[in-house]
């Protein structure tokens, strides 16, 4: 070989050798390591048989033994993911950084129910002893430009109680306001609900689920469930590197508007996540079958950002969501006295009808809302998981009323009631068949009446101060039987400022004996006072489930709840604008307790199902705000309502029922039955659901476009059993006295609903979903009972709807 060969032969070799050592998964490099462990069950460490390690970077495989263990032999020095997974354990990922032989030992959580919550389709209940009704993002989407009460109300058991079509607050079994537990994102919701025509803020396309729940879970979140709990909660995503995203758009006739809602998410294999969402919702006049509704247009913005890891092991989340609603209140339900109620209840049509339009003038509601949190959570072996929350609220609620001169553009009632959150839980699911939840909570509300008005503030500032503990057990005694119990103590102290009228204080309420202790400075024909309540309440709930042969279970609960009087129960005096009336609290309100025993009987096989549940609530010191008479005042004469305590039930059942007529057309029905009584007076309870009922037939061809046609035909009949509070009042105009029907209910109605949807792939990675629906075909005119709006006007008439939705 010559000098020249030898050299380049040389030089080749440097070059060749170089490049073996930079890259590990060449021949040339030893490759001699070793990765072994031991896989355990996170909680009682025993060892997992079968289960398979993979090595993302190798693409090789190895399954556990007998004992948990597993060996990699004849690895290089390098960096690698190693993906573990065994049926019914989360799936995990690991990254090992190989410079030696090492040894590891990993856990796995190893249960089938890590929250124990089994989310079931609409109109049928979960298998826990809670019973429980779910919808799922595909209902939630049909109603993104309607409300929280609107998508609650088709399912059976629950209604709502309205101010127009714009304000629906949700009722469970007859039940509103402060008797429901709203949850947003594991939040509980404050925002000022203690009037009728106060609706939840909340924008319920940034949740993936909304579920209604009665038993022990509910213990967990407060202990005033006394109708019960709506938990709205976002969509948990699969550990992978992906961007997705999804925008949707719903155009309506009447109204002449709609909303579109766009969100986007990144997920991270490391478990990092992000998302955004955002929505924007704009109406004009509504219509009713005859006329247009003057002055109920609406506009909304919310957003809503999260950000957060999750494993396992450990996890945090960051939330903060916004609600900005603008609400015109129908000018014709604006009435300057008694007259003008009298007037509007014997009128069949509004006394203002114009021409549609776009503009929120007075009366309306601005209404402002914050929310936010910070959560954890840490597991630790064979013990549980400890989790950690702090959260606070802001809501800005301003009424504007019609006024005139300097006070036009000035709001009657503007509250900022700002509310902060502390709690922790820790839930031990070490043994296999008892899940134990325990935690504490501290929280402060703080309700600052904003000056400047030029009345007197409807409901006074105040601070509030919370704490609880609670105890939450669930027992699987068998596959076919098993138990939950809890136990819940809270503490709560009201400290307010407020200002009586001396007449009213010492003689109209006689507080001056009964409340001596709260006086304070009398300046002429006022007295300022400082009330300061402390309440201790006691809940606790146990339920059963018995599954049987032949697809059939049986759930029993009981909850005993207890509920402090909120602030307007209390303090309220004045003049509600919004509401058209004189509204007025007493000190001597204490507090409800309630007693509820509700049982389900299920059926579930592919072709048919049903869902039977009766339930039976008693309720001690149930409060009532009732119409008691009229008074005077500089603007006029204005109803006046009262909040009083009596003992009341409320019992009734629940059916749902489900029938496969063929492979693609489905059958789906459900009826509510309610009555609820004033022991105390025995009489009927004012504001309670009448007797509705729903059928429905659908079309599925999954071979066409995923084609969906549907028809629903409701019906709900006239509620007969209602206290009469009906009243006469003079009439200075006429000079006779006039009978004001204040307690008559409206006729039976039925509205036949149309529903239609067809899926498209736009492109390999996205898709499209097209609806079509008619609400109110036939174009009927009828009034509502729990519509406060039914004395001025009809409610709304046939829109005609089109969504498309593209993810991607």
């Amino acid at each position: 070989m010559t000098l020249k060969k030898f050299l380049c032969v040389l030089f080749y070799s440097y070059i060749l050798t170089g490049y073996t050592q930079k890259n590990n998964h060449t021949i040339a490099q030893i490759c001699e390591f070793s990765f072994k462990g031991k896989i355990t069950d996170f909680h009682d460490n025993t060892p997992i048989i079968g289960a398979s390690l993979y090595i993302e970077n190798l693409n090789i495989y190895t399954t556990t033994d007998l004992e948990g263990n597993f060996k990699f032999k004849n690895l290089c020095k390098d960096e690698y993911v190693i993906e573990i997974k065994h049926i019914s354990c989360t799936t995990k990922r690991i990254l090992i950084n190989l410079n030696k032989s090492i040894f590891k030992e990993i856990l796995l959580e190893h249960h089938l129910e890590e929250l124990r919550e089994v989310i079931v389709n609409a109109n049928t209940k979960s298998e826990t002893t809670s019973i429980e009704k779910s919808l799922k993002k595909e209902v939630i989407t049909n109603f993104s430009d309607k409300s929280l009460g609107d998508v609650l109300n088709t399912l059976s058991g629950i209604s709502s109680l309205n101010t127009g079509n714009t304000i629906v607050k949700p009722m469970i079994h007859g039940l509103h306001s402060s008797r429901l537990l709203i949850i947003n994102n594991d939040v509980r919701l404050f925002d000022q609900d203690w009037g009728d025509e106060h609706a939840p803020n909340i924008d319920i396309n940034s949740s993936y689920r909304i579920d209604v729940v009665t038993g022990a879970n509910t213990l967990r979140y407060g202990s005033d469930a006394i109708g019960g709990l709506i938990l709205l909660k976002p969509k948990k995503y699969a550990f992978k590197d992906s961007l997705f995203g999804s925008t949707s758009l719903s155009l309506n006739s009447n109204g002449f508007g709609g909303n579109i809602n766009s969100e986007i998410v990144k997920i991270y294999k490391s478990g990092y996540y992000g998302k955004i969402q955002t929505s924007f919702k704009k109406f004009g006049d509504f219509k009713a079958p005859n006329y247009y509704l003057t002055n109920t247009g609406i506009q909304n913005f919310n957003a809503s950002t999260s950000f957060g890891f999750n494993s396992f092991e450990k996890g945090f989340n960051v939330f903060y969501s916004i609600v900005n609603n603008q609400i015109a209140i129908l000018k014709s339900s604006h009435i300057g006295n008694v007259n003008d109620l009298v007037a509007s209840i014997n009128n069949r049509e509004p006394r203002v009808i114009e021409e549609f339009s776009y503009k929120i003038n007075n009366p309306k509601q601005s209404i402002v809302h914050h929310l936010g949190k910070i959560d954890a959570f840490k597991r630790y072996s064979s013990f549980g998981k400890l989790s950690l929350q702090y959260d606070f609220q802001i809501n800005r609620r301003k009424e504007f009323d019609l006024r005139r001169g300097d006070l036009k553009n000035t709001p009657v009632i503007n509250l900022s009631l700002f509310t902060n959150s502390l709690q922790s839980n820790l839930q031990i699911d070490y043994f296999e068949n008892l899940k134990l939840n325990t935690g504490i909570l501290v929280r402060y509300q703080r309700n600052n009446p904003i000056s400047g008005t030029g009345v007197r503030p409807l409901i006074p500032g105040y601070h509030k101060y919370d704490a609880g503990i609670y105890s939450i057990a669930n027992l699987d005694i068998d596959d076919s039987i098993e138990i939950s119990s809890g136990l819940r103590y809270d503490f709560s102290h009201i400290n307010a400022n407020k200002i009586y009228n001396l007449t009213d204080w010492n003689e109209t309420y006689n507080y001056d004996e009964l409340f001596p202790e709260f006086e304070g400075t009398i300046k002429n024909t006022r007295i300022y006072t400082n009330p300061k309540f402390s309440y201790h309440n006691l809940s606790g709930s146990f339920g059963v489930i018995k599954k049987f042969q032949n697809n059939i279970q049986v759930l029993f609960n009981y909850g005993l709840a207890s509920r402090v009087p909120n602030p307007s129960e209390l303090f309220s005096e004045g003049l509600h604008h919004s509401a058209a009336r004189i509204e007025s609290g007493l000190l001597t309100i204490g507090q409800e307790i309630a007693n509820k025993f509700s049982a389900s009987l299920e059926f579930k096989e592919e072709e048919n199902s049903f869902t039977i549940t009766p339930y039976y609530n008693s309720i001690n010191g149930y409060i009532q705000l009732i119409p008691i008479g009229i008074t005077t005042t500089i603007r006029g004469a204005f109803p006046v309502w009262e909040y009083s305590q009596i003992d009341a039930e409320i019992f009734g059942v629940d059916i749902d029922f489900n029938k496969k007529i063929t492979k693609q057309l489905n059958y789906s029905g459900n009826l509510s039955l309610l009555q609820g009584n004033n022991l105390t007076e025995k009489i009927p309870l004012i504001h309670m659901p009448s007797v509705n009922f729903m059928n429905g037939l659908y079309y599925n061809n999954a071979q066409f476009y995923q084609l969906n046609i549907g028809i629903s035909y409701k019906s709900v009949l006239q509620q007969k059993r209602f206290p009469d509070y009906n009243f006469d009042t003079y009439n200075p105009i006429t000079q006779e006295n006039i009978y004001v029907d204040i307690s008559g209910t409206p006729t039976s109605y039925s509205l036949l609903n149309f529903k239609s949807s067809i899926n498209f792939n736009v492109s390999k990675n996205s898709t499209m979903n097209v609806q079509f629906n008619i609400d109110n075909v036939l174009n009927t005119s009828y009034r509502e009972y729990l519509n406060r709006f039914r004395y001025y006007s009809d409610e709304l008439g046939r829109n005609f709807n089109l969504k498309i939705r593209i993810d991607y």
